[in-house]
């Protein structure tokens, strides 16, 4: 793993000071004095739905990053428009289908879930419609090949390792229960988590991927029945909350481990007292590591960022410096993300040939006194 990255002033003005765009593009009109003016970056994810607070988070970095940039180039401004795939991958297909028809559409920010960029990506990549994920990690996305594939954020063959690893050295478990959702995120992690734990896998089971089962009394008693001190689970919040709040009220003792996909706000409103003490890991920085992004951030949505906000707001940026650039053409702007190494606010942004990025770091956090807070990186 990385070290921390230093964040200062200089650095986040630097990201926010792109010059106005210029050149021409072979996908877009050309307009205000022969620059490519009126263009478009999207954002792919879930908006409404179980996940909708992850593709919020996402949705509102990448926003902010397109209103900044648009306050510098008011003579010719870039828009942010939405693609709601509910976060379901039957869904994306056909959201994807109606974003490449738009040829004033330079990047996509997303797709932000790891089902749905497995079912939309190979639409973007036959188009060459580049796209830079803010939150989809299962490792696999980016061994097909995909020319048009980016991510801003470690894989979960770091993540999974990372997770097992704090369970078996800080959490000196050597019993574990795991369990996930059998989505392509939450399996893929899972799988991963119980390769490195080994035998300490004291018993495993699934629960149901639409985030609406409510009865997870079965998975209370094996896990019980376990043996287990830690539980794991490889989803999302909202199946993660009622049963953090299941396992508590069914007597089992043990600490409750999830990773990114829980790591919301949701998650302690629905499990309440359960969510205490909860262990949450992600790939993502923690805000006070970024705190002018986070003055920028609170003062655009009245609130703190959230899980991947900053990372989108990373990713929107790429894109916004690739139409400075004049890169508009889909065969230009996949070169230049190639190519793109510059400091963001959560990391220095360089993506290897495979669309993954130069530099990763895993992090711990804690719930605590109800909030889910910084706890330590996982090195």
């Amino acid at each position: 793993m990385r070290s921390v990255f230093k964040i200062g002033a200089p650095l986040v003005a630097a990201a926010l000071a792109l010059s106005a765009c210029g050149g021409t593009t072979n996908d877009a009109e050309s307009t205000s004095g022969g620059k490519a003016c009126d263009l478009k970056i999207g954002f792919f994810g879930a908006l409404t739905g179980d996940a909708a607070n992850l593709g919020i988070n996402i949705k509102n970095g990448a926003e902010l990053a397109v209103n900044q940039y648009n306050e510098k180039n008011a003579d010719c401004k870039v828009t942010l428009t939405s693609f709601d795939s509910q976060g379901d991958p039957a869904i994306a297909p056909g959201l994807a289908q109606k974003a490449v028809t738009d040829k004033k559409l330079v990047g996509i920010v997303g797709p932000a879930f790891s089902g749905e960029s497995k079912a939309a990506d190979p639409i973007f990549e036959q188009a060459g419609l580049n796209t830079i994920s803010a939150s989809a990690t299962n490792p696999a996305l980016s061994e097909n090949g995909w020319k048009t594939f980016h991510r801003i954020l470690g894989n979960d063959a770091t993540q999974g390792p990372a997770a097992a690893k704090y369970i078996k050295d800080i959490l000196k478990a050597d019993k574990v229960f795991v369990s996930d959702d059998t989505s392509e995120y939450g399996k893929g992690l899972a799988d991963i988590v119980k390769k490195d734990l080994g035998s300490a896998v004291a018993g495993t089971d699934q629960t149901a991927a639409d985030g609406k089962q409510d009865d997870f009394s079965a998975t209370v008693t094996k896990a019980k029945s376990s043996g287990a001190t830690v539980f794991f689970y490889g989803g999302y919040y909202s199946n993660a909350s009622k049963l953090a709040k299941q396992l508590k009220d069914g007597g089992f003792t043990g600490t409750f481990v999830a990773a990114d996909g829980v790591k919301d706000d949701g998650f302690i409103k629905g499990a309440g007292a359960a969510a205490e003490g909860a262990i949450i890991t992600c790939p993502c920085l923690p805000p006070d590591k970024a705190p002018e992004f986070v003055e920028a951030y609170k003062k655009a949505y009245n609130s703190e960022p959230a899980t991947y906000s900053a990372e989108a707001y990373d990713a929107a940026n790429v894109f916004l410096a690739g139409i400075a650039a004049g890169k508009t053409a889909s065969a230009d702007m996949t070169a230049f993300i190639g190519s793109y190494s510059a400091q963001g606010v959560t990391k220095n942004v360089k993506f290897d040939a495979k669309g993954e990025p130069a530099e990763v770091s895993v992090w711990a956090y804690k719930v605590t006194d109800g909030k889910i807070v910084p706890d330590q990186e996982i090195k």
